[in-house]
């Protein structure tokens, strides 16, 4: 794995060289593309403010703090705080690699003031929405042309909470209907960066009796759902139409409601964590969102616009 000492940078290291290594560094962390791709971005915006010929050692926090202020108020182009928010994590996590690594002796952006964005409000399915789809995916079952697929996707998302990645992610080697505790679902990563999402979540009864159903139609080989991801999609959607929804069901809207659910169903906050599988820095912000989704109508947040599904 390539660090700070095997590219030898130094202070009188260049940015554009550092990125290349600090690209390298990413790939090997197992960050995901996307992530690598806004990084960089981030940085090589950075590299052309300053002059080409800029050593790392010698960018201080002043230089970061008139970046930010002109790529905010005077560069002309649109920058929306989640996306300053990010573009100042992206600074203090390379120079932070930096000066870890050895290869300047003070960190500039340690003291670079950390902007926090609030996302809006998600959109939740309410209670006789979920009835009406899952009465619309049971019709569906059992149609002379019975579609199995609908019921056991929706119901999966509604029972686990799980992301659209992991569920496409899923094998038939990962549901476990006879563990000690109970079916369950074991959702896993390959990359070591992301072995702390991995977790077992249970699956009711019912599940597994149509799961069994699913598997007499489907020729299933590495992949629970052999379909694309925009596929899957187009099957929520359609599931929400011809159930009356005027929302746009999706994984991320599933994943939601899952987790309300379990909130006013009294769950356990940490387990409701555990089962979404993020942190507890993450759980801040979710947790307050589900404290406001949970309330009854007319919370004056409740009037935030819904998110886009990532």
């Amino acid at each position: 794995m390539i660090n700070v000492a095997s590219a030898h940078l130094s202070s009188q290291t260049t940015l554009s060289p550092a990125l290349q290594a600090w690209e390298i560094f990413l790939n090997d962390q197992g960050r995901s593309p996307h992530t690598i791709i806004a990084f960089l971005g981030d940085l090589r915006l950075l590299a052309s403010y300053l002059p080409p010929d800029r050593m790392v050692g010698e960018i201080s926090l002043a230089d970061l703090n008139n970046f930010l202020r002109w790529m905010e108020y005077e560069r002309g182009v649109p920058c929306s705080p989640k996306t300053l928010a990010r573009r100042i994590t992206s600074l203090k996590s390379f120079f932070r690699w930096l000066h870890e690594g050895g290869a300047i002796p003070a960190n500039p952006a340690d003291k670079v003031i950390q902007k926090s964005v609030r996302s809006p409000l998600p959109e939740v399915l309410n209670l006789e929405e979920v009835t009406r789809i899952l009465e619309t995916a049971d019709t569906y079952r059992h149609r002379p042309n019975p579609d199995i697929r609908s019921h056991l996707l929706f119901t999966l998302l509604l029972h686990t909470g799980i992301k659209k990645g992991e569920c496409l992610s899923l094998s038939p080697n990962h549901i476990q209907e006879d563990a000690p505790e109970g079916p369950l679902v074991f959702i896993r990563y390959a990359s070591p960066q992301n072995r702390y999402k991995e977790r077992k979540i249970s699956l009711p009864q019912e599940w597994i009796e149509a799961y069994h159903e699913y598997r007499k139609v489907y020729d299933l080989n590495d992949r629970l759902f052999p379909w694309s991801a925009r596929m899957l999609e187009y099957v929520l959607e359609d599931l929400g139409k011809d159930a009356g929804i005027k929302k746009r069901v999706s994984f991320s809207m599933c994943r939601w409601t899952c987790a309300v659910q379990d909130w006013q169903a009294g769950i356990d906050q940490n387990k409701i964590r555990q089962k979404l599988g993020i942190s507890e820095v993450q759980w801040r912000e979710v947790s307050r969102k589900l404290h406001i989704l949970s309330r009854d109508e007319g919370d004056e947040e409740s009037a935030e616009k819904p998110s886009k599904e990532d």
